[in-house]
């Protein structure tokens, strides 16, 4: 414990010990130069009492806390109900397997050697037959054949009364054209009508409202999608026009139009088809045909016209005699055409169809000249060089076989489909499809022994001749009311797609199921076999 001290006396002491330190300093006798020696001195032990201890113990507080009362409470179930189950399995019963005899091995070796020879004898029957030849196992499951996928229309058409009179598809396959006319007696060549086409990828399709609507100042008959270009389209009118439309330009569609000259067909056009120039692959001509006898190609030139760069006419007594034709009226001179097929194997072999009812073989390397008094720009040439057995009426319709140079189908006003041959006049076979007209008739591009007809009775037909060439595979109805179909084409591109157009002003695209796309086993050779019995 440290020995209290006065606040004075500590004073004191401090100042004495501070005064004794200078002296002892300045008194010493060493010189005045040199530091005299340091001395020890042992001062008093000061101490200071605490007082914050005092004040804090005065100020001391003691508190305590208590929490509320914990409330407790005890609660039990009881079930009122229980159940029990057993399960007891039966006795199992020992089933005894018969015992298999061994086989006599003798016996067996005599009855395989008497009926060996049998056996040998089917079994070489069963290598020799064709019964299955071309058979595929499908596995999977069949669907519905074929399924309207689409119908358009374009109701102020439709309010006209005009028929769809043309369909084709772009180089693309996602548009559809049609065309808007009339098909029939009167004079339509100053009814306006339509060109539409429908973009079918487009989201939001509405089927009453086309993508592009061109209005026509004259009746549309045929329209065709250029090959390369896939908003140009061809059509030729009532009126012996042909004119050809940018369908990407809604403002101002109109590319190319002949115009009423000297060249222009006078009597209605009834199909225009796309033709590749001979020196340029890449550049096309414009090829129409018309009930007048003519048939013409096209170019197009600046200043939007068309111009004529070389035409061909029918001629009654230029026709090849080696088929018996009836005796033309007094004073013809014309044949009238009516359809156009050109071959997939000879760009410039030509199939015509002619209000007669016979097809004409006609070349566009034709070099005689044509006897016609009709007036002419270039001069025009006979192109026919075979004459065909005729069907009873006008020829709507032919179609070039894309899977084999020498086959071709016709369809006219009989109801008849024609299967002919180039080699020869008598058709292979004819099958009766409708006792009514019929309009159209296409090879599929995908199976070589398809094909799709339209009927005047309101049916799109198609026949598979690898399963029958007397009856159709299937038979839809496009028109519930059997108004007449009067187009249909396939689709190049998606082959499941088929367009057709009837008199209601509508056109529906049928979906094909695989049966009619997947081409079948040796179904080429078949077509083959078909064509040598023709030439046979």
């Amino acid at each position: 414990m440290a020995t209290s001290a006065q606040p004075g006396q500590l004073g004191l002491a401090g100042s004495a010990g501070a005064e004794a330190l200078a002296t002892s300093g300045t008194s010493s006798t060493e010189g005045p130069e040199r530091p005299g020696p340091l001395q020890d001195e042992t001062l008093g032990v000061a101490s200071v009492p605490s007082q914050w201890r005092g004040v804090q113990g005065i100020r001391g507080e003691t508190k305590s806390c208590q929490t509320a009362s914990i409330a407790t409470a005890e609660a039990s179930v009881q079930a009122r109900k229980h159940v029990d189950a057993e399960v007891q399995t039966e006795v199992p019963e020992l089933v005894s397997l018969p015992s298999v005899p061994r086989y006599n091995g003798s016996r067996l070796a005599a009855f395989l050697r008497k009926v060996e020879a049998m056996v040998t004898r089917e079994l070489n029957k069963n290598w020799q037959s064709h019964a299955f030849d071309g058979f595929e196992v499908n596995w999977a499951e069949q669907q519905q054949t074929v399924t309207c996928l689409h119908t358009l229309s374009y109701p102020p058409a439709q309010g006209q009364g005009l028929h769809v009179t043309g369909v084709s598809w772009n180089t693309t396959g996602s548009v559809v054209a049609c065309a808007y006319g009339r098909l029939g007696d009167g004079d339509w060549s100053t009814l306006k009508s339509f060109v539409c086409t429908w973009n079918l990828d487009r989201r939001g399709l509405n089927p009453q409202q086309p993508s592009a609507v061109v209005e026509v100042p004259s009746a549309v008959m045929c329209l065709a999608f250029h090959p390369t270009q896939p908003a140009h389209v061809a059509g030729g009118l009532y009126s012996g026009e042909v004119l050809v439309w940018d369908m990407s330009r809604p403002e101002d569609p109109l590319l190319w139009r002949t115009g009423l000259t000297d060249d222009t067909h006078t009597d209605p056009v009834y199909q225009v088809v796309w033709l590749p120039e001979p020196r340029h692959s890449h550049r096309f001509q414009v090829l129409s045909v018309a009930t007048d006898g003519k048939v013409l190609l096209w170019q197009g030139v600046g200043a939007g016209r068309l111009q004529l760069s070389a035409g061909f006419a029918l001629a009654v007594q230029q026709l090849p005699r080696n088929t018996k034709l009836k005796k033309p009226s007094r004073g013809e001179t014309e044949v009238g055409a009516t359809a156009v097929a050109f071959s997939n194997f000879d760009p410039s072999l030509f199939v015509l169809g002619t209000e007669g009812g016979f097809p004409l073989k006609c070349s566009l390397m034709a070099e005689e000249a044509a006897v016609t008094r009709m007036p002419s720009s270039v001069p025009l040439r006979a192109p026919a060089q075979f004459t065909f057995a005729p069907h009873g009426g006008p020829i709507y319709s032919l179609s070039c076989s894309p899977f084999h140079r020498n086959l071709f189908l016709s369809a006219g006003t009989d109801g008849h489909v024609h299967l002919y041959s180039m080699l020869q006049a008598q058709p292979l076979t004819s099958l009766q499809l409708s006792h009514k007209y019929l309009f159209a008739v296409r090879w599929s591009p995908v199976r070589p022994l398809v094909f799709a007809a339209a009927s005047g009775g309101g049916d799109v037909q198609l026949f598979d001749l690898q399963r029958s060439s007397q009856k159709p595979t299937v038979s839809v109805k496009q028109t519930e009311d059997e108004s007449p179909v009067y187009c249909l084409e396939f689709n190049c591109q998606q082959t499941q797609l088929l367009a057709a157009g009837d008199a209601k002003g509508t056109v529906k695209v049928w979906q094909l199921s695989s049966e009619f796309t997947e081409q079948g086993a040796r179904e080429t050779e078949h077509l083959d076999q078909l064509a040598s019995e023709v030439a046979s």
